[in-house]
């Protein structure tokens, strides 16, 4: 195994562990004392990490070194490019272009793949995951879930309203005239229902009566977070 797959391996191992919610980009700032967007653009395979600073995140994250070699007889697992897009891209574009790509961020494989689906029939025909970046105005309603200049991964192949999973409420990229939102949301009467985390917004409505229903509305699920100051 080189120094490269063994950052991948580390990559992907945390983030599993954002997956299942043990971990997040601050949390993991605080215990190693490395800066967030350091560890941040280490996630986005945009830099590498010192072998100091390997040893810190294996510290703090009681990781042993063998842990991070593959099996025997194991193959070395792969990670996926995800571009990055605008907000007008994400919510439009179902196949995205060459053109709209801002950048690409990389995820692990095994991650995206063990992701399960719930997609209306309109929707499995578009490409599924995009990233994209949330400015402070777009992350104050979600905060401290959100920070500003948060890259969100977004499901677009999960524009249901069923859990995801039954402990936490689903996080969604939602179509409110032209702008992307990221909110909680549910279903009441013929309205769909906007909250966000922080009590100093409001709830919004989006009345259904004028549209085709709410799965059209909703981007996709939010599947992962990589947060930045």
């Amino acid at each position: 195994m080189n120094f490269t797959q063994i950052h991948d391996r580390l990559r992907r191992e945390l983030f599993r562990r954002i997956q299942r919610g043990t971990l997040s980009v601050s949390l993991l700032a605080r215990q190693t004392g490395l800066g967030q967007p350091h560890l941040s653009n280490f996630l986005c395979g945009r830099r590498r990490l010192s072998l100091q600073a390997i040893d810190r995140i294996l510290a703090a994250q009681h990781i042993a070194a063998a842990d991070l070699l593959p099996a025997a007889g194991a193959s070395f697992e792969e990670t996926r490019m995800v571009p990055l897009v605008s907000h007008a891209t994400a919510l439009f574009e179902p196949n995205i272009r060459p053109a709209a790509v801002q950048s690409m961020v990389s995820f692990p494989l095994t991650v995206l793949e063990s992701m399960r689906a719930r997609a209306s029939s309109t929707r499995r025909g578009w490409q599924r995951f995009v990233a994209v970046r949330i400015p402070a105005a777009e992350a104050l309603p979600m905060d401290p879930l959100v920070l500003p200049e948060a890259i969100v991964l977004i499901d677009r192949h999960y524009n249901s309203l069923m859990p995801y999973r039954s402990s936490r409420p689903n996080l969604y990229a939602v179509r409110q005239g032209s702008q992307l939102r990221l909110r909680y949301v549910e279903l009441e009467l013929n309205c769909l229902v906007l909250r966000p985390l922080s009590g100093t917004f409001p709830v919004e409505l989006i009345d259904l009566d004028q549209s085709d229903g709410y799965s059209d509305l909703l981007t996709g699920r939010v599947a992962m977070m990589l947060n930045e100051l």
